[in-house]
């Protein structure tokens, strides 16, 4: 049932602590809350609290559309220069006998095998390899276009793309605009982790640091495209943190507007070098979302990865501010599972995702990677609808 704003005012008086209630009162007048009021939204919001309230906002926005789309992965390879502490999918280059190197040809069998079928997304991302260089990728991308132009592609974290200009020596404004001509139509929001120092000196020291990945955006931005952003949550990081992370998104989303969707994504610790450090609890997961769709105020979606949540936790978020569960993906990606996700084997057909949400109550919408609405299902008769 949609929130009423009489309900939400109400709680939101009745709010006991005196903070909470005028940070509250913020965002029912549609003011922009502070770096410390997001914090204390951390601090002292209760679920609930938090969650009537993303819920609100989410539905002011959005009403009770719930979005998707029908989508493909490519991971080109998971052999990495870089050492992330928390990664296990990418295999260092030096013990690259674990790993994985798919060439073009491998890699359009993948696109061709999707020929016929509704797809529209292309999501490609994956190690930095250091034989997989700018004039590769920019192949792949021409390659992929010229097969089936309609096919958008979403490619290529910072991390990589960083890699890639600095090997071709290009400046990011040269890169940028060589991998657009040839095929790249939005970035993902991959290899953002943590902005701060503080805590990317730890977990991620040797890559992109967060000036280079906001830059590498804002250029994105400048050409027209569009991207989407991260935050690893729930391992050595503070409150603070997490807010001062956002802060720099809602900064750069304030100049470009480039930015599609927010997306948290849950550390997860199994097979990495923290895996001694406990994971966030179902409580702080739900949280995290609430508090980004409140602080976020310029992001139009907040999007959950149901693989790494599960089915059933994916479907809670819808209350807690989310509005986009992301795609039916398919089951060759390694990324999600081999990081301990909830899906083992992360696949969902059309009409399982729109279940999924139906059975929220909640609106299912099929879009295109830039949300352009392609059907509503809420009418759909899934069981006589094609399974894939």
């Amino acid at each position: 049932m949609m929130q009423t704003q009489t309900g939400i005012t109400a709680l939101v008086a009745a709010a006991k602590d005196i903070q909470l209630q005028s940070i509250g009162e913020k965002i029912l007048n549609h003011q922009r809350i502070s770096f410390d009021e997001g914090v204390i939204l951390f601090e002292k919001g209760s679920l609930s609290y938090l969650g009537a309230l993303a819920n609100f906002v989410r539905e002011q926005k959005h009403g009770n559309k719930t979005y998707f789309n029908r989508n493909f992965h490519i991971e080109p390879t998971n052999v990495c220069v870089f050492s992330c502490q928390f990664c296990a999918y990418s295999k260092l280059y030096a013990h690259k006998e674990e790993g994985w190197e798919l060439s073009i040809d491998q890699m359009m069998h993948i696109v061709k095998s999707y020929d016929g079928k509704a797809v529209t997304e292309v999501h490609i991302v994956g190690g930095v390899h250091p034989k997989m260089n700018m004039a590769f990728f920019l192949e792949l991308l021409s390659t992929i276009k010229a097969h089936r132009p309609e096919l958008h592609i979403k490619a290529f974290t910072p991390v990589e793309l960083d890699y890639m200009f600095r090997k071709a020596k290009l400046s990011t404004e040269e890169g940028m605009r060589l991998a657009h001509g040839a095929g790249l139509d939005s970035l993902p929001g991959g290899g953002a982790e943590i902005f701060h120092p503080e805590i990317r000196t730890q977990i991620c020291n040797d890559k992109v640091d967060a000036d280079g990945w906001l830059s590498i955006h804002k250029a994105a931005h400048e050409l027209g495209m569009h991207s989407n952003a991260t935050l690893l949550y729930g391992h050595i990081e503070k409150y603070w943190h997490r807010i001062d992370h956002m802060e720099r998104l809602r900064q750069l989303q304030d100049i470009t507007g480039g930015f599609n969707t927010f997306i948290p994504l849950k550390f997860r610790n199994k097979d990495n070098d923290m895996s001694a450090v406990h994971e966030s609890t179902i409580i702080e997961d739900m949280k995290m979302y609430a508090v980004s769709r409140l602080y976020l105020d310029n992001f139009p979606h907040i999007k959950a990865y149901w693989p790494m949540l599960g089915r059933l936790n994916a479907q809670l978020t819808l209350s807690f501010g989310v509005n986009d569960i992301d795609g039916t993906i398919d089951d060759t990606t390694k990324i999600y599972s081999m990081a301990g996700s909830e899906e083992q084997s992360p696949a969902m057909s059309t009409a399982d995702l729109v279940n999924l949400i139906k059975q929220v109550n909640r609106q299912p919408i099929e879009r295109g990677t830039l949300y352009n609405e392609i059907r509503d299902y809420s009418t759909v008769d899934m069981s006589t609808f094609e399974a894939v």
